[in-house]
């Protein structure tokens, strides 16, 4: 019997939390405006040229010999419960595939409880040169957790995607829009009414368009790609950002061991509020690298100049940075670095973490000055892979969420403005069995030695997350994922009362079940637990919601 694959998007938006560069400040809101220094780490090599590819593959009649590859990055701290976007995929059902083609479009629709409206479509086309797809996604909720409609909220997105090869290089671009409309529905014990709901309205719009360039010709002695975007977001209380970011990377072999690379980034950004004001930030990171077998040593150095009308900050500064990589067994990677960068905090950004910013919020990058890390990775068997990572890295302008000390229903950003530590411990394995299960658990722990603040407001000191994906047939496959976030403090400064936030734990689960080649059925369960919870102080999640709907592949 042949087997189909199946390809799981899992998608957790609720708990992952930040071992990257995050701080806060005084009360007051103020931060110095010393210099400062950071470094983020993140894989220099540029990726391979690659061909055309389809946004959402179809499924083969192959079996999967993929391993299940792990990387530690720096997951942003993100808000609430997981997002219902249930991913139905295109699936070749039969053995007519040679005579048809992939079904690479769909369209998908679906509803459930709190007035639940879900629909998303997908199409695209190429030749061999020529690509495109046009994704439109929108999931609505007519009710939320409390108050009926004044806890509503709705979410469109739209993307255009395209890209061109030509001989020797790929050209691509994005355009997007993105439309968000929720509320701030904290403390929301009185009767619905219309005046009541526009006040607490908030909508975001933001618009974008990005271009890349890069190099597809593997035989070239010089490798690059160069990448652009702007963006615009707006909200309903006449407060804006415009960014402009552009990124070059290169790599140049200078003997068979030896390799130069290069990285250099420019954002020029305005935001307007109560005040209109520029931040920019330019940098330019130089490394070389040396590898020979099993070893291989990564040595750069990165210059960052920051500027922010507002802060009346101007200032450049430099970080080495060094890691080293070690095969000592076969399938077994020791690995270590020192190294500094700074993390470049938009309005835009902090939105992604926590909806809910009162107006005029304070956003100022943040330093990390010095991290130092190690750790191993590596396979054990063909079936189960494994990463272990500690860092304990010193932080300036560490930033966490709290509510405002003016109204309590919004949240404002606080900084530390004093260097502090921070300790990560992180852990994964991962097992997988041919194309039939995937199975992946994490754990990070955390443990903030904070100055200026009393405590990390609106930050977990453990995160755990196990995400599961099975195929029972060629006809039914299934995602089920469970999340543990603990150790969350907001304050009521209006009552001076801190409330420790009981820990989060949550299970989800989706089903997918092919009808025919051109139809299939899904279902998502969302807090199956039925828990009633806060990810931030006042804030009431969704207790158990389900989708469920149809979807045409074509």
């Amino acid at each position: 019997m042949k087997k189909i694959l199946v390809t799981f998007i899992v998608t957790p938006v609720l708990f992952t939390f930040c071992s990257r560069n995050v701080f806060a400040q005084k009360p007051t809101g103020e931060v110095d405006s010393q210099t400062f220094e950071v470094e983020k780490k993140k894989k220099i090599e540029l990726p391979p040229a690659n061909r055309l590819y389809n946004k959402l593959q179809p499924f083969t009649n192959e079996d999967d010999d993929r391993k299940l590859n792990y990387e530690f990055r720096a997951p942003k701290l993100t808000l609430g419960a997981p997002k219902m976007t249930p991913n139905v995929l295109p699936v070749n059902g039969n053995e007519k595939i040679e005579e048809d083609g992939n079904l690479n479009n769909y369209a998908k629709l679906g509803g459930g409880n709190y007035g639940k409206i879900y629909g998303e479509g997908f199409v695209s086309g190429q030749t061999e040169d020529l690509g495109y797809d046009v994704h439109f996604k929108h999931l609505s909720n007519q009710t939320g957790p409390v108050d009926g409609k004044n806890s509503a909220n709705s979410e469109n997105r739209l993307k255009v995607n395209g890209q061109y090869l030509a001989g020797t290089f790929k050209l691509g671009g994005t355009l997007f829009y993105d439309r968000d409309n929720y509320y701030f529905y904290a403390n929301r014990n009185q009767p619905n009414s219309e005046v009541q709901k526009a006040n607490i309205r908030q909508t975001l719009n933001t618009y974008g368009l990005q271009v890349g360039f890069e190099n597809t010709d593997n035989n070239k002695f010089i490798d690059y790609a160069l990448k652009t975007s702007l963006y615009h977001l707006n909200d309903r209380y006449s407060a804006s950002e415009t960014d402009w970011g552009t990124n070059f990377s290169g790599s140049l072999p200078i003997t068979e061991n030896i390799f130069a690379l290069l990285n250099a980034d420019a954002f020029v950004s305005q935001r307007v509020d109560a005040a209109t004001f520029k931040r920019n930030m330019f940098t330019i990171r130089p490394a070389f690298k040396f590898a020979y077998n099993a070893f291989t040593v990564t040595a750069a150095f990165k210059a960052v100049n920051e500027t922010d009308d507002r802060l009346k900050i101007n200032r450049t500064v430099g970080f080495p940075q060094l890691e080293i990589d070690a095969v000592p067994f076969n399938s077994v990677h020791i690995f270590a670095g020192y190294g500094g960068d700074m993390n470049r905090n938009t309005l835009r950004s902090l939105l992604g973490e926590n909806r809910w910013l009162a107006p005029n919020v304070t956003v100022a990058n943040t330093e990390r000055s010095r991290d130092i890390y190690g750790g191993l990775k590596g396979d054990i068997g063909p079936a189960f892979q494994f990463e272990g990572k500690v860092s304990y890295a010193l932080f300036k302008n560490f930033y966490g969420f709290n509510n405002d000390w003016l109204d309590s229903t919004k949240f404002a950003v606080v900084y530390d403005a004093d260097y502090i530590n921070v300790l990560t411990v992180s852990a994964q394995v991962g097992y997988q069995y041919k194309n039939i299960v995937r199975s992946t658990l994490r754990g990070d722990f955390y443990d903030y030695s904070i100055k200026r603040l009393e405590q990390p407001w609106g930050r977990p000191t453990t995160t755990v997350t196990w995400n599961n994906s099975f195929v029972f047939s060629k006809k039914m496959f299934a995602t089920i994922d469970a999340y543990y976030i603990g150790g969350m403090k907001n304050r009521n400064f209006l009552t001076g009362k801190t409330v420790n936030l009981k820990s989060i734990v949550d299970l989800n689960l989706k089903v997918d079940y092919l009808l025919t080649r051109n139809f299939s059925v899904f279902a998502s369960v969302n807090n199956l637990l039925g828990k009633s919870y806060e990810r931030y102080l006042y804030y009431p999640q969704q207790g158990l919601n389900f989708l469920a709907g149809l979807s045409l592949q074509f």
